[in-house]
């Protein structure tokens, strides 16, 4: 029951509680024309038995035809001595019941009479002399109409009651209306857009306070989103300047030279740190940009090719250094439109992280498929963890291997969030071996090799 759709629950309650209402209605309306029509046959054979005793004959009792009424005068010891009706020459009371009679009592019973349909309601009252008047009635009249009044109420109950659940479901469904029209809009929200409340009925009842306190928390949590996404941006905007300061002292340091060689490791090693936490700045402002839903982008004319071979030289010495190569693999002269720095930005978080967790070299490729620019990087490693394909582009989300080696989380998020920008999207490829991801972005054509 627990799982029924609300207004189902509503409708099946309201149908409930109409079979108790009818079942009670119906009950106390049959209880009371029974008690309405057994006191009018009682008062009918009062009258016959003051006509029998008024007259002394039974015939004056008698009813109109023989099989619904009887009227006998019968001594004590049980010896009709008058008799009309259907009920014959044998007294319809027992000895016991007549010497009640006789002694003053007025008798009324109701049983089966020879000669009578169905049940009789049978009463007696002495006349004096010794003598009992016995008048009765037939109940059948009585009896087909309280049965007609059951069938009315078992043919008519049902369709008072299929009726009501219908009314019911429509009311149900009326008064959720506004929850409906509130969920719906819920679907719609984002923190990310101002002045977006949900929409509350014109009644000032419980759905409106409901819609009132949910609005205040759609305010409190915009509020917090607000001053976190601000923390963010102003943190990663502020700390460029003293990392590029930093980076730019351990260069002149590295030119300078006369170093031993572990300081020259060191200072390598810090400059390719403040690599990393330049990157980060420049991720977390992006991240604060896309999270207002507008990452500024500015789309210019670019060949894909020329694009990836820029990106690929920026690595090349890391790339060399590790043992590893970075190659171009382009079919074509494919152009696009896209801003050049955020897409080199995204390629770029690509490759840094094939050569962090991957294997082997790293491959760069561009392609046109069905009027878009397949721009993939991928290598010969381990690839992604089976269980972080799904929630690979969420943020801060990282495989173990990232993990031990000082990943941030940010770089496919920051990679599907330039995709998106330019009306595109970021995927893994399932199919490749090792790890690659695929930007589509829309293509402008493709020219063939010269």
């Amino acid at each position: 029951m627990s799982r029924l759709p609300i207004r189902a629950r509503l409708t099946a309650a309201f149908a409930l509680a109409m079979v108790v209402v009818l079942a009670a209605a119906g009950l106390f309306v049959y209880l009371r024309l029974e008690a309405d029509l057994d006191e009018s046959v009682t008062a009918g054979l009062g009258n016959r038995a003051a006509a029998v005793a008024a007259s002394e004959q039974a015939s004056a009792g008698a009813a109109g035809e023989d099989e619904e009424g009887f009227a006998q005068l019968v001594a004590t010891d049980g010896e009709v001595h008058d008799s009309a009706g259907g009920a014959g020459s044998r007294a319809a009371l027992t000895p016991s019941e007549l010497r009640s009679a006789a002694g003053g009592e007025e008798v009324l019973v109701q049983r089966r009479v020879p000669g009578i349909e169905g049940t009789a309601a049978v009463l007696a009252r002495s006349v004096g002399g010794g003598e009992v008047v016995i008048v009765g009635q037939s109940l059948d009249d009585r009896d087909e109409t309280l049965a007609g009044l059951v069938t009315s109420f078992a043919v008519g109950g049902p369709i008072a009651v299929l009726l009501a659940s219908l009314l019911g479901y429509v009311l149900a469904a009326t008064g959720l209306r506004p929850v409906e029209a509130m969920r719906r809009r819920a679907a719609e929200v984002s923190l990310e857009r101002d002045g977006e409340r949900l929409p509350l009925p014109a009644a000032r009842d419980e759905i409106w306070r409901l819609g009132e306190t949910l609005n205040a928390m759609l305010d409190r949590l915009r509020n917090s989103y607000e001053r976190e996404r601000r923390f963010v941006a102003d943190a990663s905007h502020e700390l460029r300047t003293p990392v590029a300061v930093i980076k730019t002292e351990l260069e002149g340091a590295l030119r300078a030279g006369g170093h031993d060689a572990p300081v020259r490791e060191a200072l390598a090693a810090a400059v390719e740190e403040c690599d990393h936490l330049a990157q980060l700045a420049e991720d977390l402002l992006v991240l604060a940009r896309s999270g207002e839903g507008r990452l500024p982008v500015r789309p210019t004319a670019l060949v894909a090719g020329e694009v990836l071979e820029a990106v690929r030289e920026r690595f090349a010495d890391r790339a060399r250094a590790r043992g590893r190569g970075i190659r171009v693999e382009n079919a074509g002269r494919l152009r696009l439109e896209a801003d050049e720095l955020r897409l080199r930005q995204a390629l770029s978080n690509l490759v840094d992280n094939a050569l962090r967790y991957g294997d082997g070299d790293v491959v760069l490729r561009s392609r046109a498929v069905d009027g878009a620019a397949e721009l993939d990087v991928g290598d010969s490693g381990p690839g992604f963890p089976p269980d972080l394909d799904e929630r690979a582009f969420e943020r801060f989300t990282r495989g173990d291997s990232a993990r031990t080696r000082g990943g941030t989380g940010l770089g496919l998020a920051i990679v599907r969030a330039i995709a998106e920008a330019h009306g595109g999207t970021a995927n893994i490829v399932p199919d490749e071996p090792g790890a690659t991801v695929r930007i589509s972005l829309p293509a402008s054509h493709v020219e063939p090799d010269r």
